[in-house]
C-alpha cells in the first residue's frame, strides 16, 4: 500500500510526531544558511558577492523545482519535469543577468518595467513550448493537468524566488540612504523570526488549532507568536538601520511590515503544508538529511518576497 493510500489519521500522526528539536533545527538552519549568504555579501563590498547571491538563488531554484515536481510525482500526476526545469532556470538566470547589469549590453539598463517584460516573455515562451510538447506527447497525458502542473512549479518556485533578486537589486534613489543588502537582511530576519516565534509560542502554550485539516500543529497562539517576534525584529532593525541603510524606514513602516510579513509567512507555510498533504509526504525533500527539503525552508520566504518588494515599490519609495 502506498503512502497516498493511508488514512489521513496516519498522516496527522506522522506530522505531529516531529520532535521539538527537529522542527527547531529546520527553522534555525534556514535562518543561518540564508543569513550567512547575506552577511558575506555585506562584508567589504566583495566583487564576488553578487555572483554568490545569484548562485545560491539558482541552486535553491533548481533543487526547489525538483522537489516540487517530486511531490507532483507522488500524487501520480502528469508533468513535463525537464521542460519546467529548463523554463525555471532560464527565468531566474535571465532575471539575474538583467538586474545585476552583467548583461547590460545585450538586455539594456535594468528597470522594474524591463524586468517584468522579460519575465512575461519567458513565461509566454514556456507556455507555448509546453503546449507544443503536449501535441507530440505519446501516450497523450491530459493537457490541462500536464501543462498546469508544470507551469505551477515554475511560478511557485522560480517566479517567486525572482523577487528575492528584485529586493537585492532594488534601485532606490541615490540620496535615500538605502542599502539593498541590508534590506534583504531585514526581510529574511523578519520572516524567519515569524517562523521561530510561531513555533516557540505555539509549542509552549498552543491549544487552539488553526486549520487542523491542513496542518495539525499550527495554532492561533503560534500565529500570535509569529506576529510578536516578527514585529519586534522589524522594529529593532528599523531603529538601528532605518535612516542609514533602509531608505529612511520609520518605526511606523516597521510596525506595518512586521505583521504583514508574519501573516505572509504563516500563509506560505500553510500553502506548503497543502502541497505536502496532497502528496502524502512529510517533507518536500531530503536536501538536508533529517531536517527536510529546500521548500520546507523557503516556504515563508517565497510567499513574502513579492509582499516585501511591493512594499518597497508602492509604499516606502512611492514618491
Amino acid at each position: 500500500m502506498s503512502f497516498n493510500d493511508k488514512p489521513d489519521e496516519l498522516l496527522d500522526e506522522l506530522i505531529e510526531t516531529d520532535s521539538w528539536t527537529l522542527v527547531f533545527l529546520r527553522r534555525f538552519a534556514s535562518t543561518v544558511i540564508l543569513l550567512g549568504v547575506v552577511f558575506y555579501s555585506l562584508l567589504g563590498g566583495s566583487p564576488y558577492a553578487v555572483y554568490l547571491v545569484g548562485g545560491v538563488i539558482m541552486l535553491l531554484n533548481v533543487v526547489g523545482l525538483l522537489e516540487f515536481y517530486g511531490m507532483v510525482d507522488e500524487n501520480g500526476l502528469p508533468r513535463f519535469k525537464w521542460l519546467g526545469l529548463a523554463g525555471g532556470v532560464t527565468l531566474v538566470g535571465t532575471l539575474f543577468l538583467y538586474l545585476s547589469g552583467l548583461a547590460k549590453r545585450q538586455l539594456g539598463d535594468p528597470t522594474p518595467g524591463g524586468a517584468a517584460e522579460l519575465e512575461l516573455g519567458i513565461l509566454a515562451v514556456l507556455l507555448l513550448a509546453l503546449l507544443v510538447r503536449r501535441v507530440f506527447a505519446h501516450p497523450a497525458p491530459p493537457s490541462f493537468a500536464m501543462v498546469g502542473h508544470t507551469i505551477l512549479g515554475v511560478l511557485y518556485v522560480s517566479w517567486l524566488l525572482g523577487f528575492l533578486l528584485k529586493i537585492y537589486f532594488f534601485a532606490a534613489p541615490a540620496d535615500a540612504g538605502f542599502d539593498a543588502g541590508y534590506c534583504l537582511l531585514f526581510f529574511i530576519l523578519a520572516t524567519k523570526c515569524s517562523d521561530i516565534g510561531a513555533f516557540l509560542l505555539g509549542s509552549m502554550i498552543g491549544r487552539h488549532k488553526m486549520i487542523p485539516s491542513v496542518s495539525p500543529a499550527k495554532t492561533w497562539e503560534g500565529f500570535v507568536g509569529a506576529i510578536l517576534l516578527s514585529t519586534t525584529a522589524a522594529l529593532v532593525m528599523a531603529h538601528y538601520w532605518g535612516a542609514a541603510k533602509l531608505g529612511g524606514m520609520t518605526l511606523g513602516h516597521a510596525a506595518a511590515l512586521g505583521p504583514l510579513l508574519a501573516v505572509g509567512a504563516v500563509l506560505g507555510d500553510l500553502v506548503e503544508s497543502v502541497f505536502k498533504r496532497d502528496s502524502g509526504v512529510k517533507d518536500s525533500g531530503s536536501f538536508f538529511p533529517g531536517i527536510g527539503g529546500i521548500l520546507d525552508l523557503l516556504d515563508s520566504l517565497l510567499f513574502n518576497a513579492p509582499l516585501m518588494f511591493l512594499y518597497l515599490r508602492l509604499v516606502l519609495f512611492n514618491d
